[in-house]
């Protein structure tokens, strides 16, 4: 497994995730959805440029927008679909977790994380521009 990969995950761990049955878990539009997987994103490559991890620095710092980005999304999620905070914790966990598989099966593991980062930063700019005062 690659170890850049499996550092990431305790980006997440920190996050209290309840059991969640598949009737516990709001059904997402492609907006949603995206936002959710580019929280994910955010996330992951946002754990590895603190730690330095090789490659990371390619990306704009996303330690304070990333979080701030999964915060809204967080929020609107909540407030759109009506699921607690842990049904949203265990959809941006499940995210990760997809994420990082994919990466690991993949042929290129940064690269993989890395194209889904680059579709999401435009929504990123949107949602929490880098002039933006946080």
């Amino acid at each position: 497994m690659n170890r850049i990969l499996l550092g990431s995950a305790l980006l997440f761990s920190a996050l209290p995730v309840a059991a969640q049955t598949p009737a516990a878990s709001p059904r997402l539009n492609l907006a949603q959805e995206t936002s959710l997987r580019c929280s994910a994103a955010f996330g992951l490559i946002a754990y590895d440029q603190k730690r330095g991890a090789p490659g990371a620095n390619a990306f704009p710092p996303l330690g304070e927008r990333g979080r701030e980005f999964f915060v809204r999304t967080t929020a609107r999620l909540m407030d759109e679909t009506g699921a607690t905070r842990e049904a949203v914790q265990a959809l941006l966990k499940v995210r990760v977790d997809e994420l990082q598989r994919g990466a690991i099966a993949s042929a290129n593991p940064p690269e993989f994380v890395g194209r889904t980062v680059r579709a999401c930063l435009p929504l990123l700019d949107a949602e929490v521009p880098a002039t933006a005062k946080r």
